[in-house]
């Protein structure tokens, strides 16, 4: 076996990285020594910024197989046939300490799970509780901040954590979760996880239900009281983490079974209460469990920076036959999530290996940016719509359009009878004098007639036609000239 040369960035060999190059013994350094400098400013920017909350966290790979069918309430391909496996990505995490906080603290837990289906990437983002303190994102940084370090003090304080519950009756739930049994879970393994939010699955049909997500573990409900939790705390800080990573390096693979809540989207605007409204469960009286498939983890990760610090999840990261709901806090999260990630990893964060979909590639205009490695192709298109092959929308969506004020959530303009793309400028065209219009058609035939695709010349002179058939005719007819002559 050949033996490893130690290299710099740019792949040179490294002569010594015991000693500085100086100007003599014990002389002062020189500023040619390319490997100092490039060691100590790397080193210099190892860090990144740490999540605002779900800091600390624990993550692993495994897989999901389908054990019931759904077919009949989503269309999402991979969970369309019984006995179906898809790869994944599971990160654990507490709320709201910071990256060297503890792991036995009573705090929320960060349950999110990335789906590799051959659809691209699903991300359910969830927590190990049904519910949460606050159901506006309005209120969001507020909770965070009186839940995180105090300004001045530089530790979190029980006034600010309490004056902020005071002031939000509505995470009286949530506390009491919190301050219950299950506050401090003894591990990862041995707690619940939960979407918490509501979301939508429609099936092939088009029929829409709402469905609340429930990852119920397969090593039963562990839980620690505040002194054994203080204990292991000060023991072990990282006592989750080492148990997760323990477990499955021996072969113990820990697992969940998910199961769903299903309410048929008509029963939505009658029920008893809102049920958006991420601060309250739906009693299963109401709507019973019905079993999914389960979740196994069994790879722990090679690097914990590589993927599970820089694992990014979004709940907008969604696949067709799934789709939000009209619950605040998610539709919130669907834009904090994504642009957190922007401002911590960069916009091309999806390119790094954990984040990047398995089975489909991602295909899109998005360009350049900071740390690009997928380069576009020689010759391709970077625009969006063309007429030389570049990706393009299916006009199928992704789930059923929710409603909004007694309209659907979709991009459709209102119905008026003059909202159309053309009128105007026909408009506008009439209101010329006829140099106007001269000079006008012989600017547009300049450039229109260099075109070296004559399907896209025509495409642009229906537009034309559509403004006014004068206009039409006399831009075609110049095009034509030019092209002929």
């Amino acid at each position: 076996m050949s033996k490893r040369v130690l290299t710099t960035e740019s792949g040179a060999p490294v002569a010594d990285n015991q000693n500085s190059a100086s100007a003599g013994v014990g002389g002062p350094l020189l500023l040619q020594d390319q490997h100092l400098l490039e060691k100590l400013a790397r080193f210099n920017r190892e860090r990144i910024p740490e999540r605002v909350v779900h800091a600390r966290g624990s993550g692993a790979y495994g897989h999901f197989t389908v054990t019931d069918d759904v077919s009949d309430l989503t269309s999402a391909a991979f969970l369309n046939t019984v006995g179906k496996r898809t790869e994944l990505f599971t990160r654990f995490s507490t709320v709201a300490d910071n990256l060297g906080g503890a792991d036995a603290v009573r705090d929320p837990r960060g349950f999110a799970v990335k789906f590799y289906t051959e659809e691209g990437n699903y991300d359910l983002v969830g927590n190990n509780t049904p519910v949460f303190f606050i159901k506006d994102p309005l209120k969001f940084p507020d909770f965070i901040h009186s839940q995180k370090r105090d300004p001045f003090t530089g530790k979190q304080e029980p006034d600010n954590v309490w004056d902020f519950w005071a002031h939000a009756p509505e995470a009286t739930h949530q506390v009491t979760w919190l301050m219950g049994d299950r506050g401090i879970p003894a591990s990862y393994r041995h707690m619940n996880g939960y979407g918490s939010h509501t979301y939508q699955w429609t099936n092939a049909a088009g029929d829409a239900f709402f469905v609340k997500y429930h990852f119920k573990t397969n090593q039963g409900i562990r839980s620690l009281s505040a002194e054994q939790g203080q204990e292991l705390a000060g023991k072990d800080a990282n006592s989750h983490q080492t148990d997760l990573l323990q477990a499955i390096e021996r072969g113990v693979h820990p697992s969940w079974t998910l199961y769903v809540q299903v309410m048929p989207a008509a029963e939505a605007d009658g029920y008893r209460f809102n049920p958006f409204d991420l601060t309250k469960v739906w009693p299963h009286a109401d709507y019973p469990l019905r079993r999914v498939g389960r979740l196994v983890l069994d790879r722990n990760p090679d690097n914990v920076f590589a993927e599970v610090e820089q694992a990014a999840f979004s709940p907008n990261n969604l696949v067709p036959g799934i789709g939000p709901s009209p619950d605040k806090m998610l539709q919130g999260r669907l834009f904090a999530y994504a642009d957190a990630h922007r401002y911590r990893l960069g916009v091309n964060h999806t390119q790094l290996a954990v984040n990047a979909p398995r089975a489909t590639t991602a295909d899109n205009y998005g360009r350049d940016g900071l740390m690009a490695a997928n380069a576009q192709p020689r010759g391709e298109k970077n625009y969006e719509p063309n007429s030389y092959g570049g990706p393009a929308e299916t006009g199928t969506p992704l789930s059923a359009p929710l409603a909004v004020h007694g309209h659907t959530g979709t991009h459709e303009a209102p119905a008026h009878s003059k909202d159309d793309d053309f009128f105007q400028a026909g408009e506008l065209y009439r209101l010329m004098s006829a140099e106007e219009r001269a000079r006008l058609v012989a600017n547009i035939a300049g450039g229109l007639s260099q075109v070296s695709r004559e399907d896209v010349i025509e495409k642009n002179l229906a537009h034309f036609h559509a403004a006014d058939p004068e206009y039409g005719k006399r831009v075609e007819a110049a095009v034509r000239a030019l092209r002929e002559g």
